[in-house]
């Protein structure tokens, strides 16, 4: 008897979607890092992704599993990084570390795209992707030197980058309903 589960794809895309947006508004300096931004990074963002992730292991798609689980694991990071330091765990980490933690999220990400680009994807979640790692590279360059302008047009491309992820999120969610599935 084969189980079959709902497509966990539009649940990791709103999560994604809807806390990249609110991050980056921050970014963008339209509004502040507060508690409302964290508590989407550790659930919407994180652990919503997280339990995407594990169903798309048991949809057997190494891609979604990969994709979901690590960004869901990214917010969990990002988030704590914030924290850790707040709550006097642990020092935050300098500069140059945050620096280094965006570059390698961006590599990341860029392998990812390979990954969708080859592979033959279509070109609103390979848009997502570009977005993406366009976005951890802005960041990253914004961190090293100190731009706030950088910083801020970092923002405005990850609101872009975001609401993508949402768009793909609705399309495949709308989709699945027409077909019946």
């Amino acid at each position: 008897m084969e189980v079959k589960i709902a497509n966990p794809a539009p649940l990791g895309l709103f999560g994604f979607g809807m806390t990249t947006v609110l991050l980056n508004l921050h970014n963008a300096g339209l509004m502040h890092l507060g508690t409302m931004i964290l508590a989407m990074g550790i659930f919407y963002g994180g652990i919503a992704q997280i339990i995407a992730g594990i169903m798309e292991f048991k949809k057997n798609n190494t891609f979604g599993a990969l994709a979901f689980t690590s960004y869901g694991l990214f917010w969990e990071t990002l988030v704590f990084l914030l924290l850790m330091s707040k709550w006097g765990w642990w020092p935050g980490p300098d500069k140059m570390g945050i620096v280094f933690y965006l570059l390698m999220w961006g590599i990341f990400t860029f392998l990812l795209w390979i990954v969708l680009y080859k592979t033959k994807h279509g070109a609103d979640i390979q848009f997502v992707f570009v977005t993406l790692w366009i976005l951890f590279f802005l960041l990253a360059l914004g961190d090293f030197t100190g731009s706030s302008f950088i910083k801020i047009l970092a923002g405005y491309e990850g609101i872009v980058c975001g609401a993508s992820a949402m768009y793909v999120g609705f399309k495949t969610l709308l989709q699945e309903l027409i077909a019946g599935n």
